[in-house]
């Protein structure tokens, strides 16, 4: 049995039409990897935008959802990270698809590997502005006030507001820092104090892995807008690879 690892799919993103080729290519994943899947972990930034009402949630998806739904009823856990594009998940995909949602990075072990696990967004130094307005966008008052919003126009706008988000992103991380990258530099503060063997975490779009030391590596999921990248773990250890889509 394998342990998988995918992130930022950015289902939604940056129309329909192209989403759902993404999505369809996830769900063949997903069929693929479950058969021989200890359990499956979603590292954040599936959707691009997401957002429970209380009586309703963006249109779309059903492939995917309706995939996970099928994999959690067989038995297969499935953890689902929450990242800047889908933090206001709250009880609809836990109820409705079963999944284990996490907020925040976990540390655990698995096939005899000491692993640290997260989506990787406002963690290590500088990007103030962003923890700034994550707290903000995390806070009671900020989902009430957008609960507020009617349904249309809500979508719409986080939606629009999601993809300049994104398109600045994407313009950054044409940049890649090596060892100035947060990320990188979070790991070595947090492997300084508390060894782990794997450090596994999305949100840079940069697959790939960086050595801390001897015995510890921080890997990068990468992204499935460009390189349909994804890990799997087993006793061997932690590999990178490439869905054919």
């Amino acid at each position: 049995m394998k342990t998988y690892f995918i992130s930022d799919i950015h289902l939604g993103s940056p129309n329909q039409e192209k989403s759902l080729v993404r999505e369809k290519a996830f769900v063949n994943w997903l069929d693929t990897v479950s058969k021989d899947a200890a359990a499956i972990y979603l590292v954040g930034d599936i959707f691009d935008f997401w957002f429970e009402y209380k009586r309703a949630v963006p249109r779309g998806f059903v492939r995917c959802l309706g995939k996970i739904a099928e994999l959690t009823d067989r038995g297969i856990p499935i953890y689902w990270f929450t990242g800047n594009h889908d933090m206001w998940i709250f009880d609809y995909l836990p109820t409705e698809c079963g999944i284990q949602l996490v907020r925040k990075p976990i540390q655990t072990q698995m096939h005899g590997h000491s692993v640290y696990i997260a989506h990787g967004d406002g963690l290590g130094p500088g990007d103030h502005a962003y923890k700034f307005m994550k707290a903000f966008f995390d806070s009671t008052i900020c989902q009430w006030l957008f609960a507020r919003l009617h349904p249309n126009f809500g979508v719409w706008l986080a939606s629009s507001m999601s993809g300049y988000s994104r398109g600045k992103a994407i313009e950054k991380d044409k940049i890649f820092h090596g060892e100035q990258e947060w990320l990188f530099q979070y790991c070595k503060a947090i492997e300084a104090n508390d060894h782990h063997e794997l450090y596994i975490m999305g949100h840079r779009h940069f697959p790939g892995e960086m050595k801390l030391n001897d015995r510890s590596s921080y890997w990068n999921l990468g992204d499935w807008l460009h390189h349909y990248t994804y890990g799997v773990l087993d006793e061997s250890g932690f590999e990178l690879k490439t869905w054919e889509h």
